[in-house]
């Protein structure tokens, strides 16, 4: 099961983001798409027609006779596209709600969205294909523990990309520990 964590700051802009592959068993069902997919899925946009139609990741096999793990949602551009689609709603909620978590704030086929927006207007957007909210606040909680050390740096700009690799891995360990 994966993870996509992105941290956006009050006006949209990128600063961090994670894909995280957890070894956890999941708990979502599988799509029954899944076998109704045409043999052309394959191709070269296997990975893009599979993770729009919603249905479980293909594998292909590649010249070296090894298999090649696509779709699912696993092209980070659909994934982008997800997240991004998602802030419209996000806003809504955050007009409605006073809360900092918003749990599950919309669904596109097996992603779930979750969105955390902190006091400051920064948004954490997690894509999740099963059912955590615990483990999942905890996680917003930490990594946004962790956002507020960086920002505290006097070495690091607010609002800018977060390239630090300490952050990174304290991420990480997080995800491995909540997700």
């Amino acid at each position: 099961m994966s993870h996509h964590l992105f941290l956006l700051s009050p006006s949209d802009t990128p600063l961090y983001s994670l894909t995280h592959f957890s070894t956890k068993p999941s708990q979502a069902a599988p799509s029954p798409l899944s076998g109704n997919l045409p043999s052309w899925s394959t191709s070269a946009f296997a990975g893009t027609l599979t993770a729009l139609s919603g249905a479980s990741s293909v594998v292909q096999t590649s010249t070296q006779g090894g298999g090649v793990r696509m779709g699912g949602g696993q092209d980070r551009h659909v994934v982008q596209m997800i997240a991004n689609a998602s802030l419209d709603v996000i806003e809504e909620v955050v007009r409605r709600d006073n809360g900092i978590y918003l749990k599950s704030v919309d669904k596109f086929n097996e992603w779930t969205v979750s969105a955390f927006v902190t006091p400051g207007n920064m948004k954490f957007i997690l894509l999740h294909e099963g059912k955590n909210d615990e483990g999942i606040r905890g996680f917003f909680t930490e990594v946004w523990e962790l956002y507020v050390k960086t920002m505290m740096n006097p070495f690091h700009t607010a609002h800018s990309m977060i390239k630090s690799a300490v952050f990174d891995s304290r991420v990480r360990a997080s995800a491995k520990k909540y997700l």
